[in-house]
This record gives C-alpha cells, structure tokens and sequence, in this order.
C-alpha cells in the first residue's frame, strides 16, 4: 500500500540504490515459488525486509534503508505477489506458510540469526516470526505497527478512520449495497473472489485505493490510480488474511504472547497520525516490551516514505550496525 507513495520526499535520508548480487525463485512447496534477492555486503550483517499488505511486495527503494557496506539485505515477495508464483493465489497461502517460508529462506542462505525488519502487516509478521522462533532474531526494527486484532479491522473498515475521511470513505463504501455495509471486508470478499475477472479488479482498485489514500500525513484524500494486476493481488490477498483474523489462534494473541521475544532488542517507528494503524498499539507494544524502544514520529503517518519515518529507520539501522 505504501511504495509509491512520497518517497521523493524520503530519498535524501536513503543510502544510494544498488543493484542485488544475487536473484533466485524459491520453491517453497504447495505449488509457490517464492522470489528472493540478496543486497549489499554478502558477509555482512544479515537483514531480513517483510514487506507490508499482505500482498505488498517489495520495491527497489526498501534496499536503501540499509548501509550497503555492513549489512547482507534479504529481500522477497511473499507468496502470491510481486515476483512470487502464483499471482494473486490465497491457495495455501496463511500466515503459517509464510513464517515457514521465512525459515527456509533463512536455511537455504546459511544464516544463523538476522534483524527482522518490517512495516504494518510486515511489522505483524516480524511480531508472530519473532515469537515463534526467537532464536532465530538478532533484533526487530518495526514501523507502523498492525496486530491483527478485530479492534484495528473494525477502525479501518468499520468507519473509525473514515469519520476524518468522510468523503474518501464515501468513494469506498458506496461500491457497496447499504444492507451490506456493515462488514465491508465480507462484502468486498463476495466480489474480490467472485471469478468475473473485471469485477475482481474493478473492487481490488476501490480497496487499494482507500487503503493508499490514507497512506501519508501529506494526502489530499486521493489513492490514485493503481495497476490493476498488481490491486488485484494486493487486496485479494490482504482481504484473504483480515477475514481469516490473519490466522491467529485467539484475538490478541501477538501482544498477549510477547513474552516470548522479551530478551530481543527491538526499535518501534512510529507515525503519529497513523491513520491505518493508530499509534495506541504501539505503545501498548512497548509497554509490554521492556527491550524495546518507541520512536513517535511528529507529523507522520503511516507511509515507509514519510520523511521522518524513512529517516528515524535508516538511523536505527545505523545505531545496530555501530553496536
């Protein structure tokens, strides 16, 4: 949701772009291949990106938070989007799958721990990686903070965002019988998975376009216009996950089980006008985990790009490599 959005204004706080040393597609098994690329110093320190949707996949730029001299930058697109195949598939594709892809990729590159580091639903996943396997995490960088709790789903499209932007919710609730407007996730399901192809990409544009809109601090309220192969895998794939709960046993199962990475380093970026992902989950996380450290950032919101964010991210980075 977040790639394109501003990231002119973020480029002078990045590291120049380059090009990766080593490109490959993954089998992971259940019919996926998974698309994988190694940056910078192939000795280096090891640095996992988990990019955002699900079904974000990852762009050029997420590259550059990193200093190419120091660290080893693995990136991948997780299964069904970007690179990976197939596209737009929710076929064996769980939360589970990718925690477990992350640890074949992790296994097939030699390396013993790395620093995960992800945004919203990639913050999300890094949490439940983490949790999973701690021994496995050097540290955690997370920006934007997403827990899969019904509370978040319910801000996001049950209203709660849309009371301070009534005119863009308008644009995406009306797509939307009235009498089916009290779950919009269900009733963006019913047509995202109907299998009329330019039904299915005609609603996967109004779902990416509500979520882009609301993206950056900076926003008139417009998404802009998405491509619609790339829209259609992004909200299939991330609808897929939120009405499924993302998978989780329980409601609040992440927070409620971070005892679990206790020992972990971990730095929390923040927006504080987060439209998506209110910053309250945040702070609860840093609350209930002594090891971290919350960054609030004044006057941003949820965009990687944001100026402040991409700048409070790449100083982080900086601060392990020195440590």
């Amino acid at each position: 949701m977040d790639k394109f959005s501003g990231q002119k204004r973020a480029v002078q706080y990045l590291y120049p772009q380059i090009d990766p040393f080593d490109q490959r597609m993954l089998d992971v098994g259940d019919g996926h291949k998974v698309y994988v690329e190694q940056s910078g110093r192939p000795d280096g320190l090891p640095v996992v990106v988990l990019h955002g949707g699900p079904g974000g996949g990852c762009s050029p730029a997420m590259r550059r938070y990193f200093d190419p001299r120091v660290y080893r930058v693995v990136l991948f697109d997780q299964r069904g989007c970007g690179r990976s195949r197939p596209h737009a598939s929710v076929e064996h594709n769980t939360t589970w799958h990718l925690v477990a892809d992350i640890e074949r990729i992790r296994e097939v590159l030699g390396i013993g721990r790395w620093t995960v580091f992800g945004g919203s639903w990639g913050a999300t996943l890094a949490l439940i990686y983490a949790e999973t396997h701690p021994e496995a995490v050097r540290a955690l960088v997370l920006r934007g903070v997403f827990m899969m709790t019904q509370a978040e789903l319910r801000w996001f499209y049950g209203g709660g965002a849309g009371q301070f932007w009534p005119e863009t919710w308008q644009r995406f609730a009306d797509l939307i019988p009235e009498d089916e407007q009290d779950d919009m996730i269900a009733a963006y399901h019913k047509r995202l998975f109907s299998g009329n192809l330019p039904e299915e990409t005609r609603y996967a544009k109004a779902w990416s376009a509500w979520e882009n809109a609301l993206a950056s601090v900076y926003s008139s309220g417009h998404g802009g216009e998405t491509p619609g192969e790339y829209a259609r895998a992004f909200a299939r794939l991330e609808n897929h996950y939120f009405i499924n709960g993302g998978f989780l046993e329980y409601d609040g199962q992440i927070l409620d089980q971070v005892d679990r990475i206790a020992q972990i380093p971990g730095v929390i970026v923040q927006g504080r006008y987060d439209m998506i992902c209110p910053p309250r989950r945040a702070w609860e996380l840093s609350r209930r985990w002594p090891n971290s450290e919350l960054r609030m950032i004044r006057n941003a919101g949820h965009a990687l790009s944001e100026p402040g964010i991409s700048a409070e991210l790449v100083r982080a980075m900086d601060h392990l490599a020195e440590r």
